[in-house]
């Protein structure tokens, strides 16, 4: 005899017995929820709760009036950033220095990754390790500080510019300089902090496969080329995928405490632009939308590389 199935039925049996699971494995592991909240926590009310107010992007934001009275717009603010002079420089220099940190602060830690494996002195290496993490926990404030103490006329880098024959300046004063010292102090900054990764994935390499290659007659740098470095290929790309779908999204933090109106021509990018904008000049709804422009920027550049990446090399995020 065959037996009728109801939707609404198998729905519901299916829900309670999901139900039933997640209650029993939450009072199984009930510790490790707790330890999860704080980072739930944190995403909810920082990332997905400000979500709501998006929506003043799209309207003529009012705080006396409040979301829901602020009069709609519609695109108007979107246009506005588009048809501004501030559009051209800010998109071209975000795109500049994120591709020159793409370009030489990506490789940076997979190089600094490679060659600090090859040391065999355990105590050195923890020794180079640790000194290296340390400027990635120093605030971007004490950061910025050291940077314009070195480049004034007087500090440390025209001492050394001085001591070759060469005039002392100052150097983030002049535009050429700008992007130069931003990018080298970034990769000095999280060098160290950014190859751990890599540090974890060149550990889990099969020391079989070295020792089958020493058999073969490979050196050290034909056992890095092909053996090391295919090893950590997955997590080489999918990082790369995610520094795609960051391209936009340059910190503003370091930039404001480094620029100035000399430099705004090269070093003024769309952060920048919209703290100006947003908080200084409290047009909010100009600066929600600009920023709403660059995180949907960002996701379809992250989706492309993604879906590159998948084509290519068959590793992706999904």
């Amino acid at each position: 005899m065959s037996r009728t199935v109801v939707p609404g039925i198998v729905h519901k049996n299916s829900l309670s017995a999901f139900v039933n699971k997640a209650g029993k494995d939450f009072k199984k592991n009930w510790v490790l929820y707790l330890m999860i909240l704080p980072v739930v926590a944190y995403y909810i009310i920082f990332h997905y709760w400000p979500m709501y107010g998006i929506q003043i992007g799209f309207k003529d934001f009012n705080i006396a009036k409040g979301y829901m009275g602020s009069p709609w717009v519609g695109l108007k603010y979107f246009q506005q950033f588009f048809e501004s002079f501030y559009f051209g420089r800010v998109l071209r220099n975000t795109l500049m220095i994120s591709i020159y940190e793409l370009i030489f602060g990506f490789p940076a830690p997979i190089l600094f990754a490679l060659l600090l494996n090859e040391v065999k002195n355990r105590r050195f290496k923890k020794y180079v390790q640790t000194i290296s993490y340390m400027p990635h926990f120093i605030s971007a404030v004490v950061i910025c500080g050291i940077i314009l103490n070195f480049c004034v006329s007087d500090g440390l880098i025209n001492d050394v510019i001085a001591l070759f024959g060469g005039e002392r300046s100052s150097l983030l004063q002049d535009m050429k300089n700008f992007r130069t010292i931003f990018i080298a102090s970034g990769i000095w900054q999280n060098l160290g902090f950014n190859s751990i990764i890599y540090f974890s994935a060149i550990s889990t390499v099969d020391q079989e496969l070295y020792q089958a290659a020493i058999m073969d007659g490979a050196n050290r740098f034909r056992q890095v080329w092909h053996i090391t470095l295919p090893s950590i290929k997955p997590t080489i790309v999918i990082l790369l995928i995610l520094s795609i779908g960051s391209l936009l999204s340059v910190g503003f933090e370091k930039i404001i405490l480094l620029y100035n109106p000399a430099t705004y021509e090269v070093a003024d990018v769309i952060s920048s632009h919209v703290y100006r904008m947003g908080l200084q000049k409290l047009n909010w709804s100009y600066g929600a939308a600009v920023g709403l422009f660059n995180s949907v920027a960002n996701l379809i550049l992250l989706i492309l590389a993604n879906r590159i990446s998948r084509k290519v090399s068959e590793v992706s995020l999904w």
